[in-house]
């Protein structure tokens, strides 16, 4: 028995050393960590159960039989985070590229389809050069298999991904898939062809991370929505975002402690806003003193800042937020922000997390680029996600909901469960000048003074429909509240909330208008 274990301690001290000490090297010059000091950081200490540690590959030619590691250049298996179970993969460069052969695959897909039984999250970490070329199709099928798990796993468990090297090509589509994409400066990239291929086929000059770089993922393409500047504070906050999500659809968020006298009035809360309605504020500042200590973790920062997403906590209870940024393009929706927020709107529904949205919104963007782009259908992916979703959904109206824009932002016609408004809330077709204009336009042309006609109808306009008090005498608006009460009535709409049940129509499953 003592040659044995002796034996089979070498043999993991083996494998733990991944390609060897000079690969292991080559990867810290490149400002990254071993897929198993990654692992560590992640994951509560002591907490990691490796499966699948001596898999070997199976593939013969090209000199691959006399190179074959022990893990084939992944590292799975189960771990907790504080004290939650989840499963990961975390993929080594230092053995082949980290490229991704038929049994890499194989590997990753074993522990996706027992984290979907055990219901818990699968979290990949990926720094891989791709699918190794030597193995042809069979690699091509493993990302095959991966893609499938990724798309039954949705809506089942929480899949995140994080990108902490290269990821070109195939892999791009299973981080894709995923619900989270975390991605860390300088080190990280995603691209489905290279800056060689770009250069060839455009005739562009890129760089790495022009083309596929986390700043250009986190701002432009919107692909990743949390961009960290290093791999110990990125996996940190892979932490900080399970801590409001539930491990699985069957479960919820996990609540924490809350002394009732925390929601006491907040004075702030009436200073925010300007006396002009055409001012900008900073809608974060709103979202900072509703929300438990102040705490909000946003999704997609940088990305469509017209709009905000995020989790927070209201009463101890976990709540996506989502809100209309007045500071950036006047709080419009256009087409990104309503993929943005839309996406967002779906991940909560399907982990039943409750939905808070702050609603200042003028309308949807006008012009050409919005139109020839798609606007409608992309405005309509918002509207469809708030309609479809049933967990309990609370909207306050800060200032503006005008047109189809009030009816997108969960307004009680698409099931908004409690609609509040604060005193400074305007709900109409469209903004007052623009209304004037339209409905007085004889008596304002006919005018001896056209400017004087225009403000004494704009004031007249202002004083009947600028106001929260129609939308509430038809009962679109459940309340009209103090602003310094916000932070109370919300705790308690959410804790009546909490046991809410509600159900669509028995279908195979929607067709949202992607």
């Amino acid at each position: 028995m003592k040659n044995k274990l002796y034996e089979l301690s070498q043999k993991k001290e083996d494998a733990k050393l991944g390609g060897g000490e000079q690969k292991i090297k080559s990867q810290y010059d490149k400002g990254k960590l071993t897929a198993r000091e990654r692992i560590e950081l992640l994951v509560d200490e002591g907490s990691f159960e490796e499966i699948g540690m001596f898999v070997k590959h199976r593939a013969m030619d090209f000199g691959l039989d006399k190179q074959n590691y022990p893990g084939d250049g992944v590292v799975t298996g189960f771990a907790k985070i504080d004290g939650r179970a989840i499963a990961l993969f975390s993929q080594d460069f230092t053995v082949f590229g980290g490229s991704l052969s038929e049994t890499h695959a194989e590997k990753i897909v074993k522990i996706m389809k027992l984290a979907m039984k055990a219901g818990i999250p699968i979290i990949g970490l990926n720094d891989s050069g791709g699918a190794r070329i030597q193995e042809g199709v069979n690699s091509l099928g493993g990302y095959a298999d991966i893609f499938l798990l990724n798309t039954l796993a949705s809506g089942v468990v929480p899949q995140i991904s994080v990108i902490l090297g290269p990821c070109a090509g195939g892999a791009v589509y299973s981080p894709a898939i995923t619900d989270f994409i975390f991605m860390t400066r300088k080190t990280s990239h995603m691209f489905v062809t290279g800056p060689n291929v770009v250069k060839t086929v455009t005739h562009e000059d890129v760089t790495f991370e022009e083309l596929g770089g986390a700043d250009t993922h986190g701002q432009k393409s919107g692909v990743a929505h949390f961009v960290y500047d290093n791999e110990i504070e990125t996996l940190s906050n892979v932490r900080k975002l399970l801590s409001f999500i539930p491990s699985n659809f069957k479960e919820k968020s996990i609540q924490f402690e809350f002394d009732l006298d925390l929601s006491a009035e907040n004075t702030k809360l009436r200073e925010i806003l300007p006396d002009n309605p055409n001012k900008p504020y900073d809608m974060k500042e709103v979202i900072l003193n509703l929300v438990d200590d102040g705490d909000f973790f946003e999704v997609h920062k940088n990305y469509a800042e017209n709009i905000i997403c995020g989790f927070a906590r209201l009463g101890g209870m976990s709540v996506g937020i989502v809100a209309n940024q007045p500071q950036v393009l006047a709080g419009v929706l256009d087409i990104n922000a309503s993929v943005k927020s839309a996406r967002f709107v779906r991940f909560c529904d399907a982990f039943n997390i409750p939905l808070l949205v702050l609603v200042d919104v003028p309308g949807f963007l006008p012009g050409t680029e919005q139109e020839w782009n798609g606007i409608i259908r992309h405005g309509a992916k918002l509207l469809f996600a708030f309609s479809e979703a049933t967990v309990p959904k609370v909207t306050l109206i800060i200032r503006k909901a005008y047109g189809g824009a009030y009816d997108v932002m969960n307004s009680k016609h698409i099931r908004g469960d409690y609609n509040f408004a604060w005193p400074t809330a305007e709900i109409a077709v469209m903004g007052p000048k623009g209304a004037v204009e339209i409905i007085f336009k004889k008596e304002i042309d006919s005018s001896e003074n056209p400017e004087q006609e225009l403000e004494l109808k704009l004031n007249e306009y202002i004083e009947k429909f600028a106001n929260p008090y129609i939308a509430a005498e038809r009962g679109f608006l459940d309340d009209i509240i103090d602003p310094k009460e916000t932070r109370k009535v919300l705790i308690n709409a959410f804790d009546l909330l909490k046991n809410k049940v509600d159900n669509n129509p028995k279908k195979k499953h929607s067709n949202i208008p992607l």
